[in-house]
């Protein structure tokens, strides 16, 4: 083990990770707070919007996310992800400059492509910097980064775009995340590989073929059902994230500055929360059995559920005033949702981190990130697209408020299910890994 690799250093390249993936999810949820003013200029349907935002996306970032993974797991983590995430703010750039909804498209398809490179990459620097027994905080520190995109990324975004248009919005968002890959590359440490870990890495990287990785991930019952768990996770957050604002200017008359402030102060606030206290909980409960890091996403799921049915269904009409703001009473029970519906992301890359070895890590966590953003990034805000226009004709302007009730109600039920189903095959793996 060396003790070299935990520290001050490791706490600070933390932080600089978590700057970010931050700018990552900025540049990516930042179409949710966009997509009125957007679909209005370039006059198109809730399904069009529903691709670029999402399947335009997760297809291209999927697809290079295991390649680049593979990359990473040969070469300097640091240096890549730092790269990418100039890469992807350039592309940012552009997409405030598009003139159409092609040109937006292929800028969005750029964005895609420089954030494939990011996540897994950082992920697997972090399980080098941490030892097991604090990874679930460390990760809860990092998924950070989702929440507080949302906090600035819909906060700024909206404001912004209320006030410059959407066009600025984009272009002034792009410029944090120069400055987080300069102090990437610049500032942070790269750690050696499988730090924590009895067995030791192959030095220059794995050379086993991505057929054995697939093959050997395929024998796991935990990577298998995490996997699918994920996917319904991922399916209701990426619709979630996109969709809500519109929700609230359709269904409860609020301006995108207001919405923005909703689902970026508010809802980020409450799930940073959420995610520090995942991984807080999963690190403690574990102590006294291994399965609370599972256990503790199926009770987020179970603590999510009603309260994000509840906040789609409440009719609009009840509001709390906030200065100038008439703030929906249904916004109670969507900070509910905010801290618990996020509890399952630090405990399951936790588990992967242990399960996975070093010199694969980044593309066995690539692998799973690919259906958690191919079928919820990609089908996620599609889907409820597609039902909200299918929908207009029976619920008129409330179709898309049963569109994401339908979509949260069913994925977080079947992920009640599929997490009870992972938790004694993870104790099960656990026991025949240490033998």
């Amino acid at each position: 083990m060396n003790q070299a690799a935990f520290g001050w250093r490791s706490h600070y390249t933390l932080l600089v990770l978590l700057f970010v993936y931050t700018m990552s999810f900025i540049d990516r949820q930042i179409m949710g707070i966009l997509i009125q003013p957007i679909k209005e200029e370039f006059g198109v349907s809730d399904t069009a919007m529903g691709v670029l935002s999402g399947l335009t996306f997760a297809l291209f970032y999927s697809v290079l996310a295991i390649p680049f993974a593979r990359y990473a797991d040969r070469a300097n983590r640091r240096n890549f992800v730092a790269y990418c995430c100039m890469a992807w703010s350039a592309m940012t750039a552009i997409c405030g400059m598009a003139t159409g909804y092609w040109s937006l498209a292929l800028a969005r398809v750029g964005v895609a492509v420089g954030e494939a490179g990011g996540t897994a990459p950082s992920l697997s620097m972090i399980a080098d910097h941490y030892p097991p027994e604090r990874r679930g905080r460390a990760l809860g520190v990092y998924w950070l980064g989702p929440q507080l995109g949302i906090l600035f990324g819909l906060t700024l975004g909206g404001w912004i775009a209320q006030h410059h248009g959407w066009r600025a919005a984009f272009l002034w968002m792009a410029v944090p995340g120069v400055l987080a890959a300069m102090l990437l590359r610049y500032t942070a440490v790269e750690p050696p590989r499988g730090a924590w870990n009895e067995e030791v890495a192959p030095v220059g990287g794995t050379t086993e073929s991505l057929g054995e990785i697939v093959r050997s991930l395929w024998s796991s019952k935990v990577f298998m059902r995490i996997g699918l768990a994920g996917l319904c996770m991922g399916f209701a957050g990426y619709a979630i994230g996109i969709w809500t604002p519109s929700f609230l200017v359709r269904s409860h008359g609020m301006s995108l500055q207001g919405a923005g402030a909703v689902m970026g102060l508010l809802g980020g606030v409450a799930a940073a929360l959420g995610a520090l206290l995942g991984g807080w909980l999963c690190d403690t409960l574990a102590k006294r059995d291994p399965r609370w890091r599972i256990g503790v996403p199926l009770l987020g799921c179970l603590l999510s559920l009603p309260s994000g049915l509840g906040f789609y269904l409440m009719p609009a009409g009840d509001a709390w005033h906030v200065g100038d703001m008439a703030m929906p009473a249904a916004v109670g029970l969507y900070l509910i949702f905010g801290v618990t519906s996020v509890w399952w992301m630090a405990p399951v890359y936790a588990v992967l981190s242990e399960l996975i070895a070093p010199h694969r890590r980044a593309t066995g966590l690539s692998i799973f990130s690919l259906g958690l953003t191919m079928v919820g990034g990609g089908f996620g805000p599609l889907c409820v697209g597609l039902l909200s226009d299918q929908l207009i004709p029976q619920f008129g302007n409330e179709a898309l408020r049963i569109s994401l009730a339908v979509v949260t109600g069913s994925c977080f039920a079947i992920g009640i299910g599929v997490f009870a189903w992972a938790m004694h095959a993870y104790a099960d793996e656990r026991r025949d890994k240490r033998g």
